[in-house]
């Protein structure tokens, strides 16, 4: 870039000032510094800086207030803050109030210059435009969505990105990882929170009442409809409905949905009136839509309207390192809900569970918690009071891995999480020749689960009933099936 540009570094550490001067400074970018944030707001209005850097915690007044002060003043303001910790708490404001980035700065010498180039970058694009500024006014509140990984990092950014606006989301992720967590943070976060935050389970309710459950019907519609109901749209009018698994709706009611995402318009079941709604909506799922839009099971123009935004949670076997700080909030929130005294975790439980794969992600790791704080002799945890999983029945390492022994935490698999466990397995114990053993298992699984019907075994096997003949006697099945 010709022009020169100014960055102003607000910090109390002058170690950590000279440092970022020597890593930011060049013929043609000039660094100022500040050492509180009173003497940072001065120098601000003063050298009207290209980017600002500052500490989330600064006397006498917190880098966030920073933040807020130089964004009222200019809107198109470049600021990053840095923090030796950040909370989720901090990132989804800072986020919101119109920051640039939020750094760890543990991690500043891995990505420090990166990022400022690209603020640098960003700020000289946006020199002469007007561009919206966040509300800055929020009502407190302790988030439960607890991470410090930097794919959730990624997703509480964008939890303050998305909250100033109206527009659909869409959050995918695998059973367990928190999707209405992160719906209800955005609710929290928006200009809709204080109305109606209103959930429902498209899978959970069946299809001849899930239309009711949404619009509602007239007194008499149908059969024991002997009083009108308010369905949740009406419930969420000025707030946000929320729409877990709605690749599990039904398509008789997805062009319903897509009339509301159109034109906020709606009719009770049994009444020929129109009722209008102004209601945001978040949708959630952990199958794949495009797949679904493929096979045309899911319309292809719904799923347009609800994924303008996407937010993909990832599951909790990519981000081990939150897995320590889940269980620590788990064990205090039982002790708090139980009047208890909180529970420690040692070493090796922290490492049996860091272990894991977790295929039932953070659902699993709080019903692991749980059942562990009942089991625990003492006020430490050890690894044999986490139901992790047992080998009696199995191959050895393959129930261990994949949690389905007895005393394993129930949990709902997907395709790529079962790959993944059964291969860590066979890694894990080179004894077990691991495909022989999944051809036997499952055939002898898939007997066991029609009651020895070869035609329904053969179909839920994808393979023909000649082909399952062959095996149940190659691997002496009906004996086995006759034994038992």
């Amino acid at each position: 870039m010709d022009k020169a540009q100014t960055i102003l570094i607000v910090d109390a550490e002058t170690d950590y000032l000279e440092w970022a001067q020597q890593q930011l400074g060049t013929p043609t970018t000039r660094v100022v510094t500040a050492v509180n944030s009173e003497q940072g707001y001065r120098m601000y209005c003063t050298e009207m800086p290209d980017l600002l850097i500052c500490d989330s915690h600064l006397q006498p007044f917190s880098g966030l207030e920073l933040l807020m002060k130089v964004r009222q003043r200019d809107s198109n303001a470049m600021v990053i803050l840095t923090s030796a910790y950040g909370t989720t708490q901090s990132v989804i404001e800072t986020m919101k109030m119109g920051a640039f980035d939020f750094l760890r700065k543990e991690s500043l010498p891995f990505n420090f210059k990166p990022v400022v180039d690209a603020a640098l970058k960003q700020q000289a694009e946006m020199r002469a435009a007007n561009l919206f500024k966040p509300q800055l006014t929020v009502e407190q509140h302790q988030d439960s969505i607890i991470g410090q990984s930097s794919p959730m990092q990624q997703v509480f950014k964008m939890i303050g990105r998305v909250s100033h606006s109206d527009a659909p989301v869409m959050i995918t992720g695998e059973s367990g990882t928190g999707k209405e967590l992160v719906a209800s943070a955005i609710h929290r976060h928006s200009r809709r929170a204080g109305r109606n935050f209103v959930a429902i389970n498209c899978a959970a309710i069946p299809e001849q009442l899930l239309e009711s459950e949404l619009f509602g019907h007239e007194k008499g519609a149908f059969t024991n409809a002997i009083t009108q109901r308010v369905g949740r749209f009406e419930q969420s009018d000025g707030g946000t409905l929320f729409l877990d698994e709605i690749g599990d709706m039904p398509l008789s009611l997805q062009g319903k949905i897509l009339r509301v995402l159109q034109n906020g318009e709606f009719s009770r079941i049994g009444s020929s009136a129109t009722l209008k709604t102004d209601v945001r909506i978040i949708a959630a799922t952990n199958k794949n839509l495009e797949h679904q839009v493929a096979i045309r099971s899911f319309r292809e123009d719904l799923f347009y309207r609800l994924n303008v935004v996407r937010i993909q949670l990832p599951p909790l076997r990519q981000r081990i390192e939150d897995v320590r700080l889940l269980a620590e909030y788990f064990l205090q929130k039982v002790a708090s809900r139980k009047h208890l005294p909180r529970l420690k975790l040692s070493e090796d439980a922290v490492r049996s569970l860091e272990s894991y794969p977790w295929p039932g992600n953070v659902r699993e790791l709080e019903n692991v918690i749980q059942r562990a704080s009942v089991m625990a002799t003492s006020d430490v945890i050890l690894p044999r009071d986490l139901p992790l999983g047992a080998t009696e029945s199995q191959p050895d390492g393959v129930a261990s891995a994949a949690g389905t022994g007895p005393g394993a935490a129930p949990v709902e698999l997907t395709t790529e999480t079962a790959i993944e466990v059964l291969l860590r397995a066979a890694q894990s114990n080179p004894g077990v020749e691991l495909l022989p053993w999944l051809e036997r298992e499952f055939t002898l699984h898939a007997m066991k689960a029609t009651r020895g019907n070869q035609v329904r075994a053969a179909k839920l096997l994808g393979i023909t009933r000649a082909t399952l003949r062959k095996r149940i006697e190659r691997f002496g099945i009906t004996r086995e099936l006759t034994i038992q």
